[in-house]
């Protein structure tokens, strides 16, 4: 009988990623300057790399590069030794090693599944059953700044092409209000916009100013109270004119699932670095299509390399009916390779090439400080 031998994980890299913004990116939990991320590569004993990329947003998550490049150390000891192939066990593994730490997680994530196609020589997104013929476009960002500065930036991006424009918000009813009211007189009351709180309001406050934003024509909000508020939520969508998507209150399947049992929002918005990854990413979808509820996927700095891992999963999910996929766009240097290609006016492109498709620039790399386990 043929003997062939079992694929094993060898070795793992693990690598602080960091890219300036072009300009400070400004929400109502705090500034960026910078996107302080961090890779992972998974080398297996038939030769294949697996990459996964993490955006650790502190505000949000909890976590730091240096948490995460500290604990990824401990889980690459974790799984040397192990099947790449068995994604659920190694994920059982690295939940039972270590609580919480989403964004940690998403990285090896990424990379399990980057390694799984790579094995069966196909892209991710026909693994996960979809097509890449879906046209995708992103709408974009403006941070919190005057109302002059964020209406000539949204006239800016409607003149670029973006079919979209999201605003973020969540300080006073009356600012918040200005500043659309800005909006909207540069860019016409037919463009589409959606706003973003990142939980800048109270429940009072949140009411109040998606009822005086309901003129301005606003598709969505994302997260107008505290995550932890889920009460106040169902009485913040039941009091809104705005349809409420959650975000920061979404990390995982059970959170979607406690969410969607209260008829607390309309709308998810998934994002790698907080639902640990793929795996979660797909059970929560899975709760948003048995409830009825659409959803958005989103990023935190990500460069191309996981939003071009986003894009799998989009081409794959039809209930994915928005795209916040432009962190990328915000920052100064692209050290990826491959993968997903902007053809501008908003557009993303997915390839076919297996895996996740993408690879980073060895050159940008080289001055990085990482370790190899």
């Amino acid at each position: 009988m043929f003997y062939m031998p079992k694929t094993v994980i060898n070795s793992v890299e693990v690598i602080k990623l960091n890219i300036p913004y072009k300009e400070p990116f400004v929400i109502s939990l705090g500034v960026i300057n910078e996107a302080t991320n961090v890779v992972v590569k998974i080398e297996t004993s038939d030769g294949l790399t697996g990459i996964g990329e993490c955006a650790p947003f502190v505000y949000i998550v909890g976590e730091t590069q240096e948490t995460v490049f500290e604990l990824a150390k401990q889980i690459s000891k974790l799984l040397k030794g192990k099947d790449p192939f068995a994604i659920e066990d190694r994920l059982a593994e690295i939940d039972r090693a270590v609580q919480g730490n989403p964004t940690m997680k998403s990285a090896f994530d990424m990379a399990l599944y980057d390694l799984l196609a790579k094995k069966a020589n196909l892209p991710l997104y026909k693994l996960l059953g979809g097509n890449n013929k879906r046209e995708v476009y992103t709408d974009m960002t403006i941070s919190i700044d005057s109302p002059e500065k964020m209406a000539k930036d949204a006239l800016d991006f409607k003149n670029a092409g973006f079919p979209a424009i999201k605003l973020k918000l969540g300080t006073t009813t009356e600012l918040d209000v200005a500043r659309v009211k800005a909006i909207r007189e540069a860019v016409g009351m037919d463009y589409p916009i959606r706003i973003d709180a990142n939980q800048g309001w109270d429940p009072v406050t949140a009411i109040k100013t998606l009822n005086a934003l309901n003129k301005y024509n606003i598709e969505h909000c994302e997260e107008p109270i505290p995550h932890w508020n889920n009460k106040e939520l169902v009485r913040v969508r039941k009091n809104s004119p705005i349809s409420i998507m959650a975000d920061e209150s979404v990390f995982d399947h059970h959170d979607a699932f406690r969410l969607a049992s209260v008829g607390a929002c309309d709308y998810f918005n998934i994002k790698f670095s907080k639902s640990g990854g793929i795996h979660n990413a797909l059970k929560i979808i899975a709760v948003a299509e048995s409830a009825g509820i659409k959803c958005q996927v989103g990023c935190m700095s990500e460069s191309r390399y996981a939003l071009t891992a986003l894009m799998h999963v989009v081409a794959a999910r039809r209930s994915i009916v928005h795209f916040d996929i432009d962190s990328s766009l915000m920052l100064s240097e692209d050290p990826v390779t491959g993968g997903i290609i902007y053809k501008g006016s908003g557009k993303w492109e997915l390839g076919d090439e297996p895996g996740i498709g993408a690879s980073f620039d060895d050159n940008y790399l080289k001055n990085m400080e990482r370790i190899i386990v």
